[in-house]
């Protein structure tokens, strides 16, 4: 590598992980400052476990996180079946269109159209309340959808697809030939789709923002509420905690991706189809 292309390689890490390192450094300072480091204490991990409310936004977006992706992961699974299913080219991109949309239309949009979507069908329902938990976790499932599919298409339409047919040729309902073969080929593509959608749904804000209802409170929520007020290390704690989890969701991905290039697996599928 040449040290112009070093230079420049170590510019972009020190913009990326810069800012990433002095939270990790900052979350363990005994003081009260931002800015200048007196020592290292767990001072405002101790503050950060004794606040309820931050916790208990904590575990709201723990657990409409898991329900997001839950849902988005069963539903993506199925949509992408459907769509690699499809024969006819127009129809899947068509079907390509339509998913990628989501993804490319900026977040205010899709959180303002969600929320006029859900305060008429409220209306329309003679409901008190238009958003609640319901409405939120709706539109999670929207935005992550598309990622799931992202991911579980291309290993589909790697498959080779003389399996499924060659189980169903020896006796396998279509049911039993899908989870006997196919989802055991699939399976590494659902794990890294249910992770996105995992964290895509942990950190959102702009879409939590406009569909959530009076009584819910997630953690990009709570975090910008205490924003507007006096800033604290605590946050750096919290937000440390949660650069952890997301690594070691990046890790189980990547080891996810390394297994289903293990070499032994294609002589499994030869063995197969002998």
């Amino acid at each position: 590598m040449k040290p112009i292309a070093k230079v420049y390689t170590a510019i972009i890490f020190l913009f990326l992980f810069a800012p990433i390192a002095i939270l990790l450094v900052f979350s363990f300072n005994s003081g009260n400052s931002l800015s200048v480091f007196s020592g290292f204490s767990l001072y405002w991990y101790k503050e950060l476990f004794q606040d309820s409310n931050t916790l208990e936004a904590l575990r709201n977006t723990l657990v409409l996180a898991l329900c997001a992706a839950i849902l988005s992961t069963v539903l993506g699974t199925a949509a992408s079946v459907g769509m690699n299913k499809l024969r006819s080219k127009y129809m899947r991109a068509a079907m390509n269109t339509v998913t990628n949309l989501p993804m490319v239309n900026p977040e205010i949009i899709t959180g303002i159209s969600l929320m006029l979507m859900f305060v008429f069908v409220g209306q329309m329902m003679g409901l008190s309340t238009s958003l609640n938990f319901g409405t939120i976790l709706i539109a999670h499932v929207t935005f992550c959808l598309p990622f799931v599919i992202l991911q579980v298409l291309p290993k589909l339409r790697q498959m080779d697809p003389a399996l499924p047919e060659a189980a169903m040729d020896l006796g396998c309902p279509p049911l039993k030939a899908f989870l006997k073969v196919e989802l055991p080929e699939i399976f590494p593509g659902i794990l890294t789709g249910f992770i996105m959608a995992f964290t895509l749904s942990l950190d959102d804000f702009v879409i939590s923002y406009f569909t959530t209802g009076n009584g819910f409170e997630t953690l990009p929520i709570r975090i910008y509420s205490m924003t507007k007020k006096t800033v604290t290390p605590k946050m750096y704690a919290l937000a440390t905690l949660i650069f952890f989890v997301i690594l070691i969701l990046l890790l189980l991905s990547n080891l996810s991706d390394r297994d289903d290039k293990d070499p032994a697996r294609p002589r499994a599928r030869r063995k197969l189809r002998l």
